[in-house]
């Protein structure tokens, strides 16, 4: 009769076996698949720039070809000649009205810096 080996010594060898060789397999497994997803990140990106330059070029395109339409037969395209589509009163003396601002709402978070730092005293004066 052959000697009777427990399934438990077989668990500890086969353990160890697929230790030493599923670690490498699985190490090699993770990077390739890192690997790839750099790769399809950088495929989509290229992808979507190239959309974003078609709609860019097609979008020029309309734009040239209505003004020359336009142009042709003295039709209005709704553009202004200044370049300011969509501001009224362009250039009226905004600038310094936001820099006002600006400098207003600097001044309250420089006020607010100055109340988180004094805090620690009044942890101080609690204890």
């Amino acid at each position: 009769m052959p000697p009777v080996v427990p399934p438990f010594l077989i668990g500890l060898i086969a353990a160890s076996l697929v230790k030493r060789l599923g670690k490498p397999l699985m190490r090699g497994v993770v990077k390739s698949s890192v690997g790839l997803g750099i790769e399809i990140k950088k495929a989509v990106h290229d992808a979507s720039e190239g959309i974003q330059d078609l709609a860019a070029e097609a979008t020029a395109e309309m734009l040239a070809a209505q003004m020359t339409h336009g142009a042709e037969h003295g039709i209005d395209t709704g553009a202004p000649e200044g370049g300011t589509a969509g501001r009224t009163g362009a250039g009226t003396g905004s600038a310094p009205a936001a820099a006002a601002a600006h400098a207003a709402q600097a001044g309250s978070e420089s006020k607010a810096a100055d109340k988180a730092r004094g805090a620690g005293s009044a942890a101080a004066k609690v204890r």
